[in-house]
Order: structure tokens, then sequence, then C-alpha cells
């Protein structure tokens, strides 16, 4: 793999990962509520399940999705489902008479888990793999090229929204400004899905 291809798909990566989606929504509203440590198995699991899911795009999907279109059909209907449910479930965090979060922080296999009906992270992955994957090796080493560098830029990039998360929250003292940044988080997110939902 030539160096300059490399470095365009780390800047790929890096530049994918760090604009604003449904992970780094996610990250932010974390980090404000629950804090960074509590947020690092959720970061984890981001960049650890989202790499695994590009190299099995490379290997396997992009060849079961064109042969079954419905597939793509099936996907696009489970992500609004359950990203809608994820809106609620982040606006309704707080309760309107005190400023302690409900519920948990996303575990490590939870947010590994929903990178599989992310909409951007599909479009991340096969994006990548058809314009980066090296066409004069194997189709498996193109797909774990591909897939480590998401690994190696990816989780700097979300640090950044986690981070950012804990630094709104100094500015959230009361249970009012706390709900109302749960609830623009849950607007953003599902905002995020109209790219999909149009097409």
């Amino acid at each position: 793999m030539e160096n300059v291809t490399l470095y365009l798909l780390f800047q790929f990566a890096f530049v994918s990962s760090v604009t604003p989606g449904p992970n780094n929504l996610m990250l932010m509203a974390s980090g404000a509520n629950y804090g960074f440590r509590r947020t690092i198995p959720h970061m984890f699991g981001i960049s650890l399940g989202h790499s695994f899911m590009v190299a099995m795009i490379g290997l396997i999907l992009l060849r079961v999705f064109t042969a079954y279109p419905v597939l793509n059909t099936i996907l696009t209907v489970l992500a609004v489902l359950y990203m809608s449910w994820l809106s609620w479930k982040i606006a309704t965090a707080v309760p309107p008479e005190t400023s302690q979060v409900k519920g948990k922080p996303f575990t490590f296999l939870q947010a590994a888990a929903f990178q599989w009906v992310n909409p951007k992270a599909w479009v991340m992955g096969i994006t990548a793999i058809t314009a980066f994957a090296p066409q004069d090796r194997p189709v498996w080493v193109g797909s774990l090229i591909v897939a480590g560098v998401f690994l190696l830029s990816n989780l700097p990039a979300i640090t950044i929204w986690a981070a950012l998360g804990v630094q709104v929250r100094r500015f959230l003292g009361t249970a009012r400004r706390l709900r109302a940044f749960n609830v623009t988080m849950a607007a953003l997110l599902m905002a995020s899905l109209i790219p999909m939902i149009w097409h």
C-alpha cells in the first residue's frame, strides 16, 4: 500500500470519526451525564466494535448486501427503531426535579453492538473499504489494513467528544439545564437519521 494512500486513509478515518454523528453525540451526552471515567467502556466499545465491523464489511458483507438488497432496507428499519429508543432514553435520563442522572452509561458490548445499526458507521466502513483497500493484495489483507487504521485513529477522535461532554457538565449545574441538554442531544441523534431515511 502506497504511503500517500495510507496517509489519505488515516485522514479519512480520523475526520469521519471526529465529525458529528450518533456515536459522538452519545459520547458527549454520556460524558455530560456520567463523567469521563464511566464513559471509557463506551469509547472502547465504539473503537473496537467499529473496527471489527469494517473488517467484516470488507470480508463478507459487501457481497451479501449486493446479492440481497432487501437486507439494506431491514437494516435501515432496525436502525431507525433502535436509535429512536436511544433518543428517548437520553431525553429522559434526568427527571425534572433532580440533577441526579438515572440510568447507566453504555457498556463495552452495548457500544460495540450499536455499530451494526449506526448508519454513519456503515457509510464510513463501506466508503473506506471501496476507496482505500489495496487492490493488489488479497481481500482479507486489505480489509484488515483498513480496519487497523480505523482502530488507531478512531479512539483519539471520539475521546474529544467524551471530554467535551465532561466540560459541558460544568455549565449544567441544574436539572433544568441538564434536561435541556439531553433533549437537545436526543433531537440531534434523531436528526442524524434524516439522510438515511431520505435516501
